[in-house]
């Protein structure tokens, strides 16, 4: 596995390797009958891994947010069944960023913050009122952290699991995206710097969401080489028929393209906002999600289809993470605006440039 930059080799060999260890095809297939991957998870937790980039003065780890996303980048690579960004890169960031401890269990996270909430607020107090939807691994939270703007204010709420009513629900990879309904419940909040509101939490989802997909297509595209090379047919492995490898470049183009721009976004994000190499890399990600399934699984042919092969592990979460923080057409939306509002002089600044051409 190719080292990434700005991260500690140490880090990626120690998180391969527990990984490797623990997240096995049987492992991942029982915590989507069961809903949960407690012994996976403990593990995890174990090695401090969920809350890099988290300063220790929180109950973090320390390190930066390229280490914690070369932690996601694996998760993804592994179709590792954990809230790791969930309860790191969003929720212990938005926990941290107000002030606040972190818990020593999961943090979830509302994905669309207090949109869908009738919010009142008294002193540092909300009342929450309404429906939370597809909320990752909810039932299995310590906290559920809810990102709300009241009054021009963006505050980090925290809210206990056990006050609200929780649905069991599933996204097409069997991970948890539950239904939380609030009927007056109340949650203490603490006010987020001007930096961190519901925008930039929006960036940071989709930021984790890249790192977990470049992981995924990573694996899916090595996992077809080494199927197409060991299958034989006609008394040479399928990988030397030319519509297979036509198969094994898309693939292979796409886990190289996707991983670039999650690095990339990442290198932005940790010095910046890097608000324009986000959404590129997410949009990048997204496509290349849809051209590297249909590859592998084609090279495939039916085993790819089948429960006792891994190759569904991945693919069914990248169908799914494409659609979360924000799918194609919010995010081509968003750079349409921004090229737009650039003007014709300023569009190869900004290709040049990334964000740092709209500063």
């Amino acid at each position: 596995m190719s080292e990434t930059f700005g991260v500690d080799p140490l880090i990626t060999e120690t998180a391969d390797r527990l990984f490797s260890q623990i997240c096995d095809h049987e492992s991942i297939q029982n915590a989507e009958a069961n809903g949960e991957a407690a012994e996976i998870w403990n593990a995890f937790a174990e090695t401090g891994f969920p809350w890099i980039s988290i300063g220790e003065e929180f109950g973090g780890s320390g390190g930066t947010l390229l280490e914690a996303l070369e932690v996601l980048r694996l998760v993804g690579y592994h179709a590792a069944p954990i809230p790791a960004a969930e309860t790191g890169v969003l929720g212990g960031w938005l926990l941290a960023s107000s002030g606040q401890q972190l818990p020593e269990g999961v943090v979830t996270v509302l994905p669309n913050g207090s949109e869908d909430l009738l919010v009142t607020r008294n002193g540092d107090h909300l009342t929450l009122t309404g429906r939370g939807l597809r909320v990752p691994w909810a039932r299995a939270a310590e906290i559920i952290v809810v990102p709300i703007q009241v009054e021009e204010q963006t505050f980090a709420a925290t809210v206990d699991p056990g006050d609200c009513q929780i649905t069991p629900m599933t996204n097409m990879a069997g991970e948890p995206r539950d239904t939380v309904d609030f009927n007056q419940v109340k949650a203490f909040a603490a006010p987020l710097p001007s930096d961190v509101n519901l925008q930039t939490f929006r960036f940071r989802g989709a930021l984790s969401r890249t790192a977990l997909m470049a992981g995924a297509i990573e694996k899916m595209s090595q996992l077809t080489v080494s199927y197409t090379n060991d299958r034989v047919q006609f008394g040479r492995p399928v990988a030397k028929f030319q519509a297979v490898q036509q198969h094994l470049v898309w693939g292979a183009q796409d886990a190289a393209l996707a991983r670039m721009a999650a690095e990339t976004a990442g290198r932005e994000a940790n010095r910046g906002d890097g608000a324009f190499e986000i959404a590129s890399a997410k949009l990048i990600a997204n496509q290349a999600a849809a051209r590297a399934t249909k590859a592998c699984h084609q090279a495939h042919g039916a085993m790819g289809m089948t429960q006792e092969y891994p190759l569904h592990h991945l693919s069914r979460r990248l169908w799914s993470w494409r659609k979360e923080y924000g799918g194609d057409a919010e995010w081509g939306e968003w750079l349409g605006r921004i090229a737009i509002s650039q003007g014709a002089d300023g569009l190869y600044p900004l290709i040049t440039g990334g964000s740092a051409a709209l500063t």
